[in-house]
């Protein structure tokens, strides 16, 4: 397996991004169009980048200083678990409210409020154990 974040593994994270319909194509139907961020707590920057437009994944590497829509970040060990054992909507929240996870650009309570954006978010985490 390739080390997180890295160029492989975001590439192979886009692709199977983009072989999800519950990801990609539940997007798509609200023309969501983001850069995200994805990192390490205490990092000054996030470590990968995926691009996505109208809800498909059109670019995935290292971070080169993009703009980001959002910029979510958590400690490697929190993130292998996540990845080996996806989480549901509890506990995201939970992760959250305790700075398990943080996000350094984006309104996390925003996103889970709307239901077309928070299903697909927690979908990602399943498609990560896939990259």
């Amino acid at each position: 397996m390739a080390d997180l974040f890295s160029e492989e593994w975001m590439g192979s994270f886009m692709e199977q991004w983009n072989n999800e319909p519950d990801l990609c194509n539940a997007l798509a139907q609200i023309n969501f169009n983001s850069v995200i961020g994805y990192g390490f707590e205490g990092d000054a920057q996030p470590t990968g980048v995926l691009t996505v437009e109208d809800g498909k994944a059109t670019a995935a590497g290292p971070f080169n200083g993009e703009t980001l829509n959002w910029d979510i970040r958590c400690k490697p060990d929190q993130w292998q678990k996540w990845i080996s054992k996806p989480p549901g909507m509890m506990g995201l929240g939970l992760a959250f409210t305790s700075g398990k996870m943080k996000f350094a650009v984006g309104d996390y309570s925003a996103m889970l409020k709307d239901p077309r954006m928070a299903g697909p978010f927690i979908k990602s985490f399943s498609v990560m154990g896939r990259a």
